[in-house]
């Protein structure tokens, strides 16, 4: 019953959300803009860690999703009317199955690489679990309610999805292997799936093999054009690789090979994975991440061309149909021009749902936050952290969000009201990784404490080492971050919202596993009673560093 409370709540906050984020005025980030006003755009349009970009076009509305791993609610959908300016409307995975197995933090695990196609007037999502196999969900309208996840093929190690209905009306699905869970990897396959898209009705036979020209070749995009079928498939490690392309007359191949994007003399490494789409003026586009290590894997859109049958991604400099990435370009023709807009940061707490631009470390509870129009408040509740957990990084109820930018500084305004029965309530302010610092403040015997921990190699089970650095006056706190350029970060607090003191040594923010670092807000005790401890947040916001 719990899960069904959980998930009517979660629901209602993401629909409420997107029809509030509709009726106000644009969002507009203060520390990142990729369309410049003038006809052109800077990479990455998305200065944030949306991994794994599938896209497409459904008439003058191009939609875009993403890796989500462990993070709550996933799947999360971004929309577009030029394909420079984004913002989030919603999320197709409110609670991840299995709903169990997710209530604990699965670093890693959950949602890869996903799949979104336009079909028969319905979206349907394809998406891998490396851990149980290739789920399928579908909705109506994209902001709508999306159906439960259902397994198409069950498997450990399979991963990357793209089906392809083909001009018969049969189904196909092109997919990767994950090394880790299959003992395989470097191949990509295909196998057959009924009309429908819903089911595998045979295994899938291998199309061609990356072992010798390119390693690690995984998420593979399916299309067909002029007569060819295509696979978009990057190869080469995340971080070094390079944009691959296969093509052949018949579905199951032999497909020929070709380089169509790689790093050049450019400064964007490893251009990898992403999606085709075009405009309705007819425009070629090639949206794909760039691993950023702490930032996460950013957007970046490129122009393409066809040329002999072949795609062209970039700026091909060299004449050999080989392109490199842009750093900045005349914008899509979409037809007409659309006001800037990026995806949500700051949150003033000032609506009913929380905004969508949160996400929780697993499978939520609905007894850790709610929200306070009225006051303008983000409530969250203390909960008692697991017994097995070695610090943060084995804690659920951390409520995160992605770094906006290369540099940036966030303040929050709480006021502390701790349980006058516990002791060891904490709340604060965290940046996280596979290592992570956090300040927060400490209720004990005596009154409040302003504490600084640090959680290095978190992942490893290592520890957190905390410090008391000040008993504060009250509840009353303000917390800030300053995030330069490489990562670091400085943590700072006040008591008047004025005056600013640094808190600890400058911290080297880390990525997570196959995320980029964290920043969120989290409420926790190491005892369990009948009652807890509330963190009211008043607001969050992203600013320029200063």
């Amino acid at each position: 019953m719990k899960y069904l409370y959980s998930l009517i709540l979660i629901l209602s906050l993401g629909i409420n959300a997107f029809a509030q984020q509709r009726s106000d005025n644009p969002y507009i980030s203060k520390v990142w803009v990729a369309d410049q006003g003038n006809g052109m755009y800077k990479n990455p349009i998305i200065n944030a860690d949306y991994s794994d970009p599938d896209a497409i076009r459904v008439g003058n509305d191009f939609y875009m999703i993403a890796s989500s791993f462990d993070a709550i609610p996933g799947l999360p959908i971004l929309h577009s009317k030029d394909l420079v300016n984004w913002k989030i409307i919603g999320h197709a995975l409110k609670r991840q199955p299995p709903f169990e197995h997710f209530e604990k933090t699965q670093h890693g695990n959950g949602v890869w690489a996903p799949c979104i196609r336009y079909r028969n007037g319905e979206f349907y999502i394809y998406y891998p679990d490396p851990d149980f196999g290739i789920y399928l969900t579908k909705a109506k309208t994209i902001t709508g309610e999306w159906s439960a996840p259902k397994l198409v093929m069950a498997g450990k190690g399979l991963i990357d999805p793209c089906p392809f209905w083909d001009e018969d009306g049969k189904a196909y699905l092109a997919y990767a292997y994950a090394g880790s869970r299959a003992g395989i990897k470097s191949v990509v396959a295909i196998m057959p799936l009924t009309n429908d898209g819903s089911k595998a009705t045979e295994t899938g036979r291998i199309v061609y093999d990356g072992h010798e020209s390119d390693p690690t070749i995984e998420g593979p995009k399916f299309y067909k054009r002029n007569g060819y079928y295509y696979l978009f498939a990057p190869a080469g490690g995340v971080s070094t690789g390079w944009q691959l392309v296969l093509r052949s007359k018949n579905i199951y191949g032999p497909y020929e090979r070709k380089i169509v994007m790689d790093q050049g003399k450019s400064a964007i490494n490893g251009p990898h994975q992403g999606a085709w789409v075009n405009t309705q003026t007819g425009e070629d586009w090639f949206l794909h991440f760039q691993d950023k290590d702490a930032y996460g894997r950013v957007i970046h859109l490129q122009p393409m061309k066809w040329i002999n049958n072949w795609p062209v991604i970039g700026i091909d400099r060299n004449g050999d149909g080989k392109g490199e990435p842009v750093i900045s370009y005349k914008k899509p023709n979409v037809g007409k021009v659309y006001p800037i807009e990026t995806p949500v940061e700051s949150d003033e707490f000032s609506t009913a749902q929380l905004g969508l631009q949160w996400q929780w470390q697993a499978n939520p509870q609905p007894t850790w936050l709610f929200t306070d129009a009225t006051g303008g408040l983000l409530k969250l509740y203390t909960s008692k952290i697991p017994d097995e957990a070695k610090n943060l990084w084995d804690v659920p109820n951390l409520l995160m969000q992605k770094f906006p930018a290369d540099e940036f500084m966030v303040t929050t305004k709480l006021l502390f009201k701790p349980n006058p029965k516990l002791e060891n309530e904490k709340t604060g302010l965290v940046i996280m990784g596979r290592s992570y610092a956090q300040v927060s403040i400490k209720s004990k015997k005596d009154g409040l404490y302003l504490v600084y921990g640090l959680g290095q190699s978190a992942d490893k089970g290592k520890a957190e080492n905390e410090r008391e650095i000040v008993r504060l006056k009250s509840g009353l706190v303000y917390f800030r971050v300053k995030v330069s350029a490489g990562a670091k970060c400085q943590f700072l607090y006040s008591e008047d919202g004025v005056n600013f003191i640094n808190v600890g040594d400058e911290f080297q923010a880390t990525a997570g596993q196959w995320i980029g670092a964290k920043i969120g807000l989290f409420a926790i005790r190491d005892t369990q009673t009948n009652d807890s401890g509330i963190a009211e947040y008043d607001w969050f916001r992203v600013q320029p560093l200063n």
